[in-house]
């Protein structure tokens, strides 16, 4: 029997709400010990907007200068992420993380409402076939353009 993304998500996730300073989510992301946190429109509805990670924090706060206290969630967040449903087969969700170069994937019912979220480690953890987990963490982990050294301005 195939494994679906409902069987290996981590239900009901900690979100944000747009309008929340992004340092919030920095603090969820330390208390929960995630990279990212999902943006919904209400903590009733939770109609999935968009997605948060570490990543943005650090690019578009930190290397900014811009104040954490100050910046809301929803200038910083990556808007309509790529999401599977509890249904689906975990092979679409892998190949999703795969093909896009994501290590998170929003789990999604109806009218886009959240009810979990699948990251790198859930799949890495509690996937069935472990081949199939170290495939996928390469792919996600292959750097999509070489990483070149600065050039010494004084050669």
């Amino acid at each position: 029997m195939k494994q679906t993304c409902g069987d290996i998500m981590t239900p009901r996730p900690a979100c944000v709400l747009p309008s929340d300073p992004v340092a919030r989510a920095a603090r969820i992301m330390k208390a929960e010990d995630v990279g990212s946190v999902p943006v919904v429109d209400g903590h009733d509805s939770n109609r999935l907007l968009g997605i948060v990670t570490d990543r943005d924090v650090v690019v578009r706060v930190v290397a900014e200068g811009r104040d954490p206290a100050a910046t809301r969630v929803e200038e910083v967040m990556t808007r309509d992420p790529v999401t599977c449903r509890p249904e689906d087969e975990v092979e679409a969700a892998l190949d999703a993380m795969g093909k896009h170069q994501v290590r998170r994937i929003p789990i999604v019912e109806n009218r886009n409402r959240l009810v979990g979220i699948i990251a790198q480690a859930d799949v890495a953890t509690r996937l069935e076939e472990p081949e199939d987990a170290a495939e996928v963490v390469r792919e996600i982990s292959q750097e999509t353009s070489p990483v070149r050294p600065t050039e010494d301005p004084t050669r």
